[in-house]
Order: structure tokens, then sequence, then C-alpha cells
């Protein structure tokens, strides 16, 4: 009989004691908060994971517990609090978990500290935000007395004692949130996967649930009787939808509604009331905002800074660092929470009026300091405060007795519409305000020539006319200079685009003579200026046009304005080029560029890109010309009617593309122009602005002619040769 020898036994692997439950469900992402988990364990005594209810603190918690089990020889013990209501019986239930052995008649504290006093473990607290004090006092006691301990704490606020280090928890990011939600889906229906066919409303369904794993999982359990698009269509009810937890879970977890009302449970009456006035807020607000909106003789408006501070704290509020300051939001599901109970208080048209005043007034202080050196500032804040600007003009437009409030804030944010890359937007509210009777003529006046110049710079030729001559005769007829004034610089500018040159300096000279009489100077006033210099520049005389926008230079450089100087500089830059000084149109239009991109500034971006074509044609570099150009066509649809369809405004544009076609060839012109398109704005500005000058080679030099004569549209001169770039 043939004999085996018998194999050693493998090696048993020793497992560091703990008490650490199975994960019954695969866990997914968060791969970065793992490892900052981790980091922080390894270099800090105590740390404490916060964050809203269901945002997975718990989750992260256990499962980084477990991946560092190794670490501590005396294991990992998990202590869960969120069933105790007393706070005499914490360290109870912290013996309990640990379990030492002890029956004497020893405070159970001083047990507990001797268990610890020589061992090396990780204790993970969860749930501990309704015995905030308690836990505080006695996670400082241990940390003390047993210099092996480190402490692990899941809560939704902080425990504010020394040596914590708080890692703040926010939602899941898109991709995590989606798979999260696919993960917990196939478990409900067997096969399910995120397909073409439902990657759109996945992913809107994730974006709507802010990325918060509990509410994913809900409505990934709805899929038993309802489909991804029933379940996106139900979330106007998200707390009535998102119920049904599976068995087991923590009764704070077993609806969405009890998983955030248990931050509402805890938290104090002011703080309570805050949170339901914030909910008026969309998106992102700043605490001067709040103190206006919020306070009153319940909530003193000295107290506000300190509730904010303890509702960021609980993380019902996001503290986020912006462009515009230290700013506050609320994620949709907690403002949906908070908009239910701000409905019961019956307070809720008082606070949205309160609401749209203060957005009325910051759009009017924002009008009055574009004309500064803050106009950067503003543009930044006025991008953080669209989403609650919406609101205040949806809240005007939709009362019937406050359009003419609507008039007057779409108005006012002109500045924006036209200066920060906003044309649609501004013409789709401008629209709304007019179809209403506001009976406020100056305040529809306003709106009339806004939306006029709109119209111009979108190439709608019929909507700016008829607003335009609308404004003109209602300001006449009630004797209203400033709106008359305003009309007919619009007017100007309309005959501007539409290549009337002579109607065009007509009116603009007449529009500036009543800026003059009436003392009205500003970022508007110069522009008209500008433009005047454009009209001139295109009947031939550049000197003059030139002397104009020196002009301008020097006004905007004392008073700190930008937004119209960017324009000016577009056309001293024409003029340059023009002259053959071709350095200096560059280095012209580069400025102007950088001005329009740090505004946004669609239209001025895209006539600078079109005349930087040109002078980068001229260095002797087809190729790079016709990719600007390929860039600016991918522009212009954001902007409106291509250069407008002016005749003068395309003569740059035609030149460019008729010599870049000769020197490349069709196909590689084409080529070309497709690259350029695909840049989109910002590469396109990144490229243009890194650039150290044209490409070495031979030049051709090209002039174009003054318009408006019979002369060719270009007069080549050969310096060297031709290159094909």
């Amino acid at each position: 009989m043939r004999r085996y020898a018998r194999a050693d036994p493998a090696p048993v692997r020793l497992r560091a004691p703990g008490n650490l439950p199975a994960e019954l469900t695969r866990f997914i992402g968060r791969d970065d908060e793992l490892a900052a988990l981790a980091r922080r364990l390894e270099a800090d005594r105590l740390v404490t994971l916060t964050g809203l209810g269901g945002v997975g603190k718990s989750r992260l918690a256990v499962h980084g517990a477990a991946i560092l089990q190794d670490r501590f020889c005396d294991g990992v013990w998990l202590v869960e609090l969120s069933a105790l209501r007393e706070p005499g019986v914490l360290v109870h239930a912290v013996v309990e978990a640990l379990a030492p052995v002890d029956h004497t008649s020893r405070p159970p504290l001083d047990a507990l500290c001797d268990h610890l006093a020589d061992r090396e473990l990780l204790l993970v607290l969860d749930g501990y935000e309704h015995l905030v004090d308690a836990c505080a006092e006695l996670t400082a006691k241990l940390l003390r007395r047993a210099p092996g301990l480190r402490v692990l704490a899941a809560g939704r606020r902080p425990l504010k004692i020394p040596g914590e280090q708080n890692l703040p928890l926010a939602p899941m990011n898109d991709g995590d949130a989606a798979a999260l939600f696919e993960d917990r889906a196939a478990s409900v229906v067997p096969g399910f996967t995120v397909g073409p066919a439902d990657e759109a409303a996945v992913a809107e369904l994730c974006r709507r649930l802010d990325g918060i794993p509990l509410a994913l999982e809900l409505a990934a359990g709805r899929l038993r009787a309802l489909s991804v698009d029933q379940v996106l269509d139900r979330l106007g009810d998200r707390f009535r939808l998102l119920t049904g937890a599976a068995r087991g879970a923590l009764p704070r977890h077993q609806t969405l509604r009890t998983a955030i009302g248990w931050s509402h449970e805890l938290c104090t009456s002011a703080e309570r009331l805050l949170w339901a006035r914030l909910s008026v807020f969309a998106g992102q607000f700043d605490l001067e905002a709040a103190e206006y909106v919020c306070s009153g003789p319940d909530l003193p408006v000295d107290e506000l800074l300190d509730v904010i501070d303890e509702l960021v704290a609980q993380s019902v509020l996001v503290r986020e660092e912006t462009a515009a300051g230290v700013r506050y939001r609320m994620l949709d599901t907690v403002r949906a929470y908070a908009a239910d109970w701000l409905a019961a208080t019956r307070d809720g048209e008082r606070l949205r009026r309160r609401h749209r005043d203060w957005f009325l007034g910051l759009a009017t202080w924002c009008e009055m300091d574009w004309f500064s050196p803050r106009q950067a500032e503003i543009a930044a804040r006025i991008d953080a405060e669209l989403p609650n600007l919406r609101v205040a003009l949806e809240q005007c437009l939709d009362s019937g007795h406050d359009a003419h409030l609507g008039q007057y804030l779409a108005g006012s944010l002109w500045f924006y519409w036209v200066g920060c890359g906003r044309l649609a937007e501004g013409r789709h509210w401008l629209d709304r305000a007019l179809e209403l009777d506001g009976g406020h003529d100056d305040a529809r006046l306003k709106a009339l020539w806004v939306v006029g110049y709109v119209a111009v710079l979108q190439g709608d030729t019929v909507g700016a006319l008829r607003a335009l001559e609308e404004c003109r005769d209602e300001a006449e007829r009630t004797d209203n200079p400033t709106a008359t004034a305003y009309a007919l610089h619009r007017t100007g500018c309309l005959a501007l685009v539409c290549d009337d040159m002579p109607r065009a300096e007509a009116l603009l000279r007449d529009a500036l003579a009543r800026y003059r009489e009436i003392g009205e100077l500003n970022s508007n006033v110069l522009m008209g200026q500008v433009e005047l210099a454009m009209a001139v520049a295109f009947r031939g005389d550049l000197e003059a046009a030139v002397a104009l926008c020196e002009d301008v230079r020097e006004v905007c450089e004392e008073h700190g304005e930008r937004w119209t100087l960017a324009y000016a500089l577009y056309v001293l830059a024409y003029a340059a080029w023009t002259r053959g000084e071709s350095d200096r149109a560059r280095a012209l239009l580069e400025q102007c560029l950088s001005i329009d991109h740090t505004f946004h500034d669609l239209l001025g971006a895209v006539l600078a890109i079109e005349l930087l074509a040109l002078v980068t044609l001229d260095s002797g570099d087809a190729q790079e010309a016709a990719v600007l150009q390929g860039a600016a066509g991918g522009i212009w649809p954001s902007v409106g009617l291509p250069l407008f369809g002016s005749r003068h405004f395309n003569q740059p544009h035609a030149l460019c593309a008729d010599r870049a076609r000769e020197l490349l060839g069709a196909e590689h012109y084409a080529h070309c122009l497709h690259a350029g398109a695909a840049l989109g704005l910002d590469a396109a500005v990144a490229r243009i602005l890194g650039r150290t000058g044209g490409v070495p080679g031979p030049r051709r030099r090209m002039r174009i002619s003054s318009p408006g004569t019979n002369e060719p549209a270009a007069s080549p001169t050969a310096s060297g040769g031709e290159t094909a770039g």
C-alpha cells in the first residue's frame, strides 16, 4: 500500500480580538475617505466622523476599523449608542461591549480605566450625538487614563474635546453614488445593471438625492415596484417615497424622514426655527443674507451666528470656501425637510418676501458697484447668488402685484446677462417680466432697453428694434431722459451690427451727449463710446477711433473698470493690426481676452479670438489661425448670430478664412477648424495665452482695406514667400 506523508497543518493566523459585526452588503467606494481615516488614526488618538443622517458614518467607521483591526494588538471594539437614552448608563454600555471581568464594588469607570490602562486598542463609539456631553466627558477621561487607547467616534456633531480631529463625511461622489445604487438595485431586481438607457436617469436620481447612501438604498428598494424613471418622477415627495428599509435597520434609518428627523430632534428650538427659515434659500447663502432674512424677535440677529455654528457642527449646514467668501448651503434633502416645517409655521410667505427684498437690494448694489475696481468680485458674487436670484425673480413674477419688481430685478442684472456670458438666461427673464403689466413705468423702461441690448447681441434685429422703439416712445411720453438716452444708445448699437454706420454714429453721438447732460457715467456710457469708435473705424477714420478708445482706457484705469476696457483694447488692436503692428495687436488682444475670460464674457472673448486668428495668420502660422477660427466657431452658438451677420464685423474672419484655406488647402483647413471647434473656451484661452509668438519662418503680411470702400479686401505684400504653417 502506498503511504503518503502527512502534510504539516497550515499556520493558524491569529486575528486581533474585537466585536465588529460582519458586513452583510458590499461596501462601495469611499476610497479617499478610508485613506484619510487611516492616516488620522495613525497620527491622532481621537478621530470623529461627523455628517448628516444617512450619509454613511456608521458604515464607514465599522468598515474602516475592520481594515485597521490588525494594527491594534488588543483589537477593535464597537459600542453602539443609538439605542441608549440615559447618560448615566453610558459607562456601563462601554464596559459591556469590552466585557472586562470585574465583580468588585468599584465604580465601573474605575474598572474600565484599569482595564484599558495598559492595552492598545481602538474603541469605536457609534451614534453618540444624543449623549454628546456625557460621551465627550467619558472619552476625555479614558484617553487621559489609557495612553494606548485610540477612539473613533461616529456621530452627527463633534465631541469638542482637546485633541479631537474631525473628519466631516460628505455625500458620495457621482460615480460612487451610481455604483451603490446599481449594487443595491441588483439585490432587489436580479440582473439589474445601469445601461445606456438608464444612465442619465440614474445620474439625475443620484444628484437629486444628494449622494446620500441611505436615500440611494431606499430608492433602490423601490425598484421592486417601479422603474428608475418612475422613482425619479416621484421624488417631489421624497419623504413619502423613500421608506421601507431592510428589517433590522436602526430605527433612525427606517425611512429618509426619520433619518433627517433624528437630527431635527437633537436641535434646540432656535436651531429648528433657523433650519426651517433657511429653506427659503436656494444653493449657497452668506451670513449677512441669513441675518437679514431669518432674524426676528424670536431669533435675534446677534444670536444668529451661534445658531448657524451649531447647524454646521450638526452637518445640517455645509460651510464652503468660495470666490465670493465663506458661504453655507443645505443639501436638497435637508432643505425639503425644512420646507415642510416652514410651511407648518405658516410663515413661509413672509420669509420669501424678505428673501426677495434682500436680493433686490443685492442686485441694486452690484449694478452700482459694477463701475469700480470690484467688477471681478461682483461677477463672482452674482455667480454664487444666481440660484437665489432665480428664486427671487420667480417670486416677483409669480405674484401679480410684484411684476414691476421682477422687471426691475431682471433689468438691474444687465451687467451679468451681458458681461458674464448669460445672454440666453437674461433674455428668458426679461421676456417673462415684460409679458406682465407691472404698473411702474421706470421699471418697465429699464427692462425694455436691457432686453433690446441683449437682443442686439443675440442677432435678433426684430426683437431688439421692437423693444427699443417701445422704450424710446414711452420714455419720451413719461419724460424719462435716462431711459431715452439708453434707448438711443442701444438703437445705435443695433445700427452698428446691421452695418448702417452713418446712423450708428449719429445715434451714438446723440446718446453720449444726453448722458453728459444728465451726468451719467458708468460702464454702459463708456461702452457707448467704444461702439462709436467701432462705427468710425469701420468708416475708415482709425485716428478718431483710437482717440475715443484711448480716452475710454484712461477713464477705465481711473475708475478701475475692466469689462469695458477689454472692448476698447479690441478696437485698439484692430487699429494696430490695420497699421501693420502685429506684435502690438497681439499684446492688446491677449490682454483683452484675459479680461473677457475672467468675466466669462463670451461675446468679448469670441471677438478677440476671431481677430487673433487673423493676427496669427499675419505672423506666419496659417495652421494655428485656422485652429483659432474653429475655436471661435465653436463658441458663437452660445452667444448668438455669428459676428452678428454683419459685413464689417465679418471682414477679418472672411479674410483670414480665405487666406488660410489658400495656404493650407481646403482639406487641411477643414481639419484645423474641426480641431479648434473641439477645444472649448477654456482650452482655447489657455492655448492662446500660453503661446510665445508666431511660428518661426516666412511671414505674409496682409492689410484689411478700409471698410466701405471698393478696394480689394486684402493687399498682400510678400516677405520671403508663403508658408503653409
